[in-house]
């Protein structure tokens, strides 16, 4: 089955950008829609953004216009491009692999160890 291992995380200043990339191993990422998921202190887990086998896009109004989601199916990666973070972005983030692009986890049967971003203002 497929693992997924996400990189790309660590501390940025708020306004600028941060690249998440989601790793898979075992199989490949085609078969699957690629959530990303971020859990901050004390909150729930929110879906952020979701990119289908098609490569077509849905994202939560965390990351509107500010959130891309990509496919690099040659290197069997996902990743989420950041722009202008801010402060409440900060929490762990989370790659996961399913049979549909949804912002809702239950749907997701493969899930990475997540990454932490931290946004100082």
């Amino acid at each position: 089955q497929v693992q997924l291992a996400e990189s790309g995380g660590g501390l940025a200043q708020a306004g600028r950008s941060l690249r998440l990339s989601c790793k898979g191993s075992g199989e490949k990422l085609d078969p699957y829609a690629i959530g990303w998921f971020r859990q901050a202190p004390g909150k729930e887990r929110e879906g952020v953004a979701c990119i289908d086998q098609q490569g077509n896009e849905k994202y939560g109004d965390s990351g509107k216009g500010r959130f891309t989601a990509f496919r690099i199916n040659a290197f069997n990666t996902a990743a989420l491009q950041m722009e202008s973070l801010k402060p409440e972005d900060t929490a762990v983030y989370f790659c996961a692999a399913g049979p549909f692009c949804d912002l809702f986890d239950f749907g997701y049967n493969h899930w990475g160890q997540g990454t932490q971003v931290t946004v100082s203002s």
